[in-house]
């Protein structure tokens, strides 16, 4: 990996008077109140994150969060960031509520597809969705604690769905609707879901996905699904034969439950909990073993207010494009998005390549504000020609964040030429916090490739081998201190030690998620350079080795595989998957083309390796691990420590490969 040059890095975006104004006004109320004198940016940054509890009462205030009974203390800072210090102690409220604050008519959430027609849906009508919704489960008897699962395309019901459960303080998670049967399974199961929700059939970049078949093995599968709620894609399909099905029935006669006999629905009511109750189940990348369930809580509520408010304030005028059904991260970032009362435009599908302009005549027709696009996005929309045309004025559009990989120069130059002074940045999250730790503030500048800073009152440092703070070199990204929006722990980790080991064992008392980044010393923008452990974060998609295995291994010509991730000059990350055969078996094109298809049928295509090739042995450690860091340290010519490995003499066989070489993207 080259080392950038710190000087010779290009603005791309200056900001005005304008632009900083709400900065400004945000810090002089903290110099007001705190009676302290803050220069810019930077001064209010490095506030924050010395007075967490100050910062965040002031942006609970600022944000507007309902509640019944207000918080007795932000924060107690003795108790160890391993060991979850609860935020807001005293705080009794409902994240649907909050979510739900809004209630005109105002559009809340416009719903397209790749085959049908696009339909709206306003803070109002919402509203009593979410009643409908909350009724019928009440009525189901679901309760405080019980996990409602989705496992459905990128709709509305989705979201009705969850506003519903948690005004109830039911938890609610999801797995992506491309993932097999098998990947589902493995991430349920762990969690025991009462209610399932998931869709007959939908178009994805212009492909079939049938659903029923699958949804059949996942009820075969988790056996304490009490009910599985069908959302028919069509009217037609509410006639499909679902009695093979256990327990399921169409979205109607579901909802039906919720209606009184003279056919009114009850009144919504918000159950009121702690701040620190479970809302989301989210999941790791399955690095070791199956994906490991995260809990989360209201934290994400000021994370949103921070980076997609007005610091904290609602803001109404923007629309953002999401295509992230529930699974992904990403889908509860947008969705939470509500509490600021814009406007979600939820496409359920692939809009990207439907033609060569499609994306841009949605921008205009929906009046798209933002859009989020992964670094691949922009790479390929580029190298098919499918941008904008002469028809399309894109006036609505402002702002293109990219993020999910390493952001590429050519990603800046492209969007820079779509459209004249627009705010092109990159952005840096984790599922374990929800959503961005590290955003554009409009005050600052942005420079090429960088993610201009860490978000108020978030502490990011990157830390060398040796646990110290370092600039103008590679370090692992970790989190100093706690943050609202920071996991509460793993389900059924009840000694959190699981938790512990996961992501405070590198460096006590410090949370890292073993991503690589290096802060510019003059910019102060952080460069991610990508993964320091042995996650993959290919074409977007982050995903742990062992979801591969999982495909791979079942194959009888298959002994044994590990899959790392390879990087080129400019940090672009790709898998490869090394696949030992057994005996009498013969390593070929056909056995590489099934074992495509097998990662794509039973994950999705995102998680196919780009390369796919043979070896004589795998390492291995003394506990019976693979040793996937050496393996990817050494086709990145990186240095490593052979000691652990208890078979060293194979690791020669990932030395100087020919199909390797070359990779500059």
């Amino acid at each position: 990996m080259d080392q950038t040059n710190f000087n010779d890095v290009e603005m791309v975006w200056q900001p005005t008077e304008e632009t900083a104004a709400e900065m400004k006004e945000f810090k002089q109320l903290i110099e007001s109140k705190y009676n302290v004198k803050l220069r810019d940016f930077w001064d209010l940054h490095k506030w924050s994150v010395e007075h967490l509890p100050e910062f965040y009462a002031e942006l609970w205030n600022n944000a507007g969060i309902i509640y019944s009974k207000n918080f007795d203390q932000v924060i107690d800072l003795s108790i160890p960031m391993e060991d979850s210090p609860p935020w807001f102690e005293g705080a009794r409220l409902n994240f649907a509520e909050n979510l739900l604050k809004f209630r005109d008519d105002h559009v809340a959430l416009i719903s397209a597809a790749e085959d049908s027609e696009t339909k709206r849906t306003t803070y109002a009508e919402m509203y009593e969705e979410a009643t409908l919704y909350a009724a019928a489960f009440r009525k189901f008897g679901l309760k405080k604690g019980d996990i409602v699962a989705c496992y459905l395309s990128n709709r509305r019901e989705a979201v009705f769905a969850m506003l519903g459960a948690v005004s109830i303080g039911a938890i609610f998670t999801g797995a992506l609707p491309q993932l097999g049967a098998e990947a589902v399974i493995n991430r349920l199961k762990q969690i025991k879901p009462k209610i399932l929700f998931t869709i007959d059939r939908f178009k994805y970049n212009k492909m079939e996905i049938e659903m029923l078949t699958k949804v059949k093995k996942i009820a075969d599968g988790i056996s304490c699904l009490q009910k599985i709620v069908i959302v028919p894609s069509k009217e037609e399909s509410k006639y499909a034969d679902v009695r093979k099905i256990p327990n399921s029935c169409f979205l109607e006669e579901f909802l039906e439950m919720g209606k009184e006999p003279d056919g009114t629905i009850p009144p919504l009511i918000f159950e009121q909990f702690s701040f620190s109750h479970p809302v989301f189940i989210s999941y790791t990348s399955g690095t070791s073993g199956l994906p490991k369930p995260l809990i989360s809580s209201f934290g994400i509520l000021l994370a949103t207010a921070r980076d997609f408010g007005i610091y904290g304030k609602p803001n109404r005028d923007v629309v953002w494009l999401s295509i992230s059904p529930v699974g992904w991260t990403s889908w509860n970032m947008y969705t939470n998005m509500l509490f600021i009362g814009c406007t979600l435009v939820l496409f359920e599908g692939h809009p990207y390549f439907l033609s060569s302009t499609f994306l841009w005549d949605m921008v205009d027709e929906l009046k798209i504000s933002h859009l989020l696009l992964t670094p691949n996005i922009l790479d390929d929309l580029e190298n098919k020609g499918y941008i904008p045309t002469e028809k399309h004025s894109l006036n609505s559009l402002r702002v293109i964040t990219s993020g999910g990989t390493v952001v590429r120069p050519q990603n800046f130059d492209f969007c820079r030429r779509l459209k004249k002074d627009l705010r092109i940045f990159a952005i840096y999250g984790c599922t374990e916090v929800m959503g961005p730790s590290m955003w554009h503030d409009t005050s600052l500048p942005i420079y090429k490739c960088e993610v201009p800073a860490a978000s108020l009152g978030t502490d990011i440092q990157c830390l060398n081998e040796k646990g110290e703070s370092v600039t103008g070199e590679p370090g692992e990204i970790v989190l100093m201190k706690p943050v609202p929006s920071l996991a509460l722990g793993l389900w059924g980790d009840e000694d959190r030690s699981a938790f512990k080991e996961k992501y405070f064992s590198k460096f006590p008392g410090v949370f890292a998620v073993g991503d690589t980044g290096i802060i510019n010393p003059i910019t102060k923008g952080f460069i991610i350079c990508g993964r320091s452990d042995a996650t993959l974060k290919a074409r977007g998609c982050r995903f742990g080795s062992s979801e591969i295995y999982n495909v791979v291994n079942k194959f009888p010509e298959v002994y044994d595989s590990i899959c790392v991730s390879q990087f080129s000059k400019n940090f672009v990350e790709r898998a490869v998957l090394f696949v030992k055969m057994k005996d009498g078996y013969s390593f070929n094109d056909e056995i590489v083309n099934k074992i495509r298809v097998a990662i794509r049928n039973e994950l999705t295509v995102r998680h196919i390796p780009e390369v796919i090739l043979e070896t004589k042995n795998i390492p291995y450690n003394i506990n019976g691990k693979k040793v996937e860091i050496i393996v990817k340290k050494i086709i990145n010519n990186m240095p490593y420590d052979p000691e652990s490995v208890t078979n060293p003499q194979c690791l020669q066989n990932f030395c100087n490969i020919p199909e390797l070489q070359g990779f500059d993207e």
